[in-house]
């Protein structure tokens, strides 16, 4: 039976000691030690129905990653080596593994408009829009800032945190990544956390 994503890397902190926000031995990525509880608040994807980090997502391990289409450098970083890293996992850990863009620029990210940039990244990203406060609230509960809020009621976009959070199957988030891990540091964690007992 695999154990769990949040197992994993509870038993790798155990290895030896680790502080907050230091990659565990043998991962690239920075554990959370209490996991973050992720909320399930649901969102919106890009077909216009509901969905939820916790209901929704049914893979081993979810990647989730917020930012915004018209995002000039970081994002477009993020997701290039996200979808580079996928390409370098084998079949078997691919099936395992989703990927979650969720926008924190709603007014303008469309169902349509992310699904359209997601495409030019990897079609099987799954893309998330919604309402701004219930994206603000699924970003708090895995420790992503949304930046300042603006007079006008929105975000400043460019603001936001650029971590990319892993999520198991418990709906737990013991795991981020900083914007730069590489495509092979991503894949080599991927098949780490993916590894049976």
């Amino acid at each position: 039976m695999p154990r769990s994503v949040t197992a994993v890397v509870v038993a790798l902190l155990t290895l030896t000691a680790c502080g907050d926000d230091e990659p565990a031995p043998g991962l690239h990525g920075s554990p959370v030690d209490p996991p973050f509880t992720v909320s399930s608040q649901p969102l919106v994807d890009t077909d216009g129905g509901a969905y939820s980090l916790t209901a929704d997502t049914d893979k081993r391990l979810t990647l989730v990653f917020f930012g915004y289409s018209h995002c000039p450098d970081i994002c477009g970083t993020v997701l290039g080596n996200l979808s580079t890293a996928m390409t370098r996992l084998d079949e078997e850990d691919r099936e395992q593994v989703e990927v979650v863009f969720v926008t924190t620029d709603p007014g303008r990210d469309t169902g349509e408009v992310v699904r359209r940039y997601l495409d030019g990244y990897d079609p099987e990203f799954t893309g998330v829009t919604g309402e701004l406060a219930d994206i603000e609230d699924v970003a708090a509960s895995v420790g992503v800032g949304m930046g300042e809020e603006l007079p006008s009621g929105g975000y400043e976009v460019d603001a936001h945190s650029t971590q990319v959070t892993g999520i198991d199957v418990g709906d737990e988030a013991p795991i981020f990544w900083s914007q730069e891990t590489s495509p092979s540091e991503f894949a080599a964690d991927i098949h780490t956390l993916l590894r049976e007992d």
